[in-house]
């Protein structure tokens, strides 16, 4: 479907065209009509699947058009790669609409506090946050959300995973009970349904299938304690070229042991997490992008922030919790008709999450043990059943049919008794 066949204002249509948008995706296709007639809707599609542009391009065509003192659109995110990222394809598409738009999120310096203050004060068509930096602004009394006509949670499922339901529904309460609500989310756990019920009114619902990944990823999956997946890791590269790789990994503790091993081989390496200084995440980004230096290592946390294409190798160095990431995360490669390679490692405890892969993709994957053969020791064996985590008991003392402690000692009644007493 083209995008002129949508009933959208020549401006935004002009933009649309500047972005070099040619056929609606299916979630645009389904999206931008019912969000064009003011309906709340819940939607379901992997990341990249053009989910932003899906409820931007139908929101733009009209909060620009509409007279708002303050804000007309919120959109939430959980990261601040994300909100970067919206603000700058709103920046995009809004020079031809005149469209305003702020990015505001944590980590950063007083300037950009005082800049996000004055934007939330004055005003701006489309305010894109994280739900804890824009609380720390209402807390302080001068947002004004009256004029609010849209909200977006996109992303909905990792807010929720990063434990934001709370400031999501206290941010909830600062906005006007008539709007339109719409909920965009990579997976449907029940949770999501459950939040849609408080705060979606009739909605709509879409919910596109999971494509499987193409057939010219290798993908490669690695039995692997986790003192042994660093030199496996090493020797998998040692027989690399040249690369542009993405490393996921769980843990930020994980990050600046694998950048320095990885370095020491003469690789260039970056890492970022969490905790690293916005601005340095920016020109890591920037530079990795611009192919300065071959392999970036990240924490899962900002793995569907990183707007990271075109990647020979994607590895996961702890196997994703939903199978839907991991299809995301390895979509990254063999774009435009060229071949990649995805390297996951398997530990004891992560075999749980290779069952919900191999059941998305109906059928087995091949796991690889090579550890010993390379020197390191055996790798665990694929027993997903034994290595699920035990069930606690509680402890019971004394003899059968008697009560459990409870772990006080019982007082003589009449040593207290004859005990003095204390002033």
């Amino acid at each position: 479907m083209n995008f002129n066949e949508f009933e959208l204002h020549e401006d935004v249509l002009s933009a649309v065209d500047s972005m070099n948008y040619q056929q609606a995706t299916p979630i645009q296709e389904q999206a931008i009509p019912l969000i064009l007639k003011g309906k709340d809707l819940l939607a379901c599609a992997q990341t990249g699947t053009g989910k932003t542009a899906a409820y931007l391009i139908p929101i733009l065509d009209k909060v620009a058009h509409q007279s708002n003192v303050h804000t007309g659109a919120l959109i939430l995110v959980p990261t601040r790669e994300l909100a970067v990222q919206i603000d700058q394809q709103i920046q995009g598409l809004g020079y031809f609409v005149g469209a305003t738009s702020i990015a505001v999120y944590g980590g950063n310096k007083g300037p950009e506090w005082d800049q996000q203050k004055k934007a939330l004060t004055q005003g701006a068509d489309i305010i894109i946050a994280t739900p804890g930096r824009l609380i720390a602004h209402l807390q302080l009394g001068y947002v004004s959300f009256k004029d609010i006509k849209h909200l977006v949670l996109d992303e909905a499922d990792r807010m929720l995973d990063m434990g934001f339901l709370g400031d999501i529904l206290k941010i909830m309460s600062y906005l006007p009970s008539e709007r339109q609500t719409l909920m965009f989310s990579a997976t449907m756990p029940s949770k999501i349904g459950e939040l849609a019920k408080r705060i979606l009114q009739k909605p709509e619902e879409i919910r596109l299938a999971v494509s499987r990944p193409a057939d010219r990823i290798d993908q490669q999956f690695y039995l692997a304690k986790d003192e042994q997946k660093l030199p496996l890791l090493i020797h998998l590269l040692s027989q690399v070229q040249s690369t542009s790789m993405v490393l996921f990994t769980s843990r930020k503790s994980n990050v600046e042991p694998i950048v320095r091993s990885l370095r020491k081989l003469g690789m260039g390496a970056q890492g970022i997490s969490s905790d690293s200084e916005q601005s340095d995440r920016e020109v890591m980004l920037r530079d990795f992008k611009n192919k300065k230096f071959p392999i970036l290592v990240a924490t899962d946390v900002l793995s569907r922030g990183i707007d990271i294409d075109n990647l020979s190798h994607v590895v996961n160095y702890d196997v994703p919790r939903d199978p839907e990431d991991y299809v995301h995360r390895i979509g990254r490669t063999a774009r435009a008709e060229s071949k990649g390679t995805a390297i996951t490692f398997i530990n004891e405890q992560d075999q749980k999450y290779v069952l919900k892969i191999e059941r998305l993709f109906e059928k087995e994957v091949e796991k690889r043990s090579i550890t010993q053969d390379l020197g390191l020791g055996e790798a665990p064996l694929f027993e997903p059943r034994k290595f699920r985590p035990p069930v606690k008991k509680l402890k019971r003392s004394g003899k059968p049919g008697e009560k459990p402690s409870g772990g006080h000692k019982r007082l003589n009644p009449k040593r207290e008794q004859n005990k003095p007493s204390q002033a």
